[in-house]
């Protein structure tokens, strides 16, 4: 058993007055979270709110927020640097979305399941999951639009029905939300670790231990905002399990769950350990398979269903251009 550890492991009537109308004019709405502070006291709002609102919430949107007036601590704005006190009251009222300029394309869809509430598709690798610099179009997002017309619209942003992602060259499982209650309940379970999900994964080199755990935090690279690394500035906790399902010369592979979702964990998590992943244009080596991208395949999807409360889970093989890959190690 491998275990990789954490390396950097006065208030008056009006105040009550305006609060309680506060509370009472939003407390009713699914885009409003209110939280009291007890032992976080002395922790930064932006820090407090972003640990709080959701898997898919970054602190840079949280601090947008604060500045936008959206938070609200005893009921008056605040800066996103305060400190909190124990007692204190905080309002996060999610802004309404942002009207999109998405358009819905007619793009096939592999869909593993679908109901009023939520939408699961085996995404192919090379898709963007919704439109950023650079990808406009041609997304998950766009397809999900035509094949869906009812998406949820929560957090403001201009991803319509996303409440987890996976990267573009990783292909596999992935849920969305049709409306803002079922968005707001697979957010949660995220963020409390209920969801199921399980990667494969074929990695460079021979991993000597059969099963271990990767626990280092994950922040953005300082020499490149479009990277990740493990490091102990503002980073986030992350958390990676993996088990050798099969060695394959100098390559091995792994099935791997994740208990914290950052972006790029897996890749980073592997890079970390030493056994990058084979194909991965970012994190991985020159010298690899032949395969366009990382070889990683989000296999195994679970989650408990946002109006029945039934668990489902789902599963799919790895794509045929993965397949071959192995087929051709497991040959020489």
């Amino acid at each position: 058993m491998m275990a990789v550890n954490n390396p950097f492991n006065e208030k008056n009537e009006d105040l009550e007055l305006e609060l309680k109308e506060t509370e009472e004019a939003v407390e009713t709405s699914i885009q409003t979270i209110k939280w009291s502070v007890d032992d976080q006291a002395g922790e930064r709002l932006d820090k407090f709110v972003t640990e709080r609102a959701g898997a898919d919430v970054s602190r840079t949107q949280v601090q947008d927020w604060i500045k936008q007036g959206h938070v609200l601590v005893n009921g008056r704005n605040s800066k996103a640097n305060v400190k909190l006190a124990a007692g204190d009251k905080v309002l996060l009222t999610i802004p309404e979305p942002e009207t999109t300029e998405i358009v819905p394309e007619d793009i096939p869809l592999d869909v593993v399941y679908e109901d009023k509430d939520v939408i699961v598709i085996n995404k192919p690798r090379g898709m963007v999951v919704h439109p950023a610099p650079g990808h406009p179009s041609g997304t998950v997002v766009n397809a999900l639009m035509h094949h869906c017309k009812d998406l949820s619209g929560i957090n403001g942003q201009l991803r319509p029905g996303i409440v987890h992602r996976i990267d573009k060259d990783t292909s596999g499982l992935l849920m969305a939300a049709k409306n803002d209650a079922a968005h707001h309940s697979l957010a949660e379970q995220l963020k409390a670790h209920t969801v199921t999900r399980r990667y494969l994964a074929l990695v460079h080199g021979n991993v000597p231990h059969d099963q271990g755990t990767v626990d280092a935090p994950i922040g953005r690279d300082p020499h490149d905002r479009k990277l990740y690394m493990v490091t102990s500035r503002n980073s986030k906790e992350s958390i990676t399990h993996f088990v050798v399902l099969e060695r394959l010369g100098d390559y091995s592979l792994l099935e791997l769950q994740l208990e914290t979702g950052r972006t790029h964990q897996i890749r980073v998590h592997m890079k970390y350990i030493g056994h990058p992943l084979a194909g991965d244009p970012v994190y991985g080596r020159s010298k690899t398979i032949g395969l366009k991208g990382q070889a990683l395949h989000a296999a195994v999807l679970g989650f408990n269903h946002p109006s029945t409360g039934e668990y489902l889970e789902f599963e799919r093989p790895i794509p045929e251009d993965m397949a071959f890959e192995l087929q051709t190690l497991r040959t020489q």
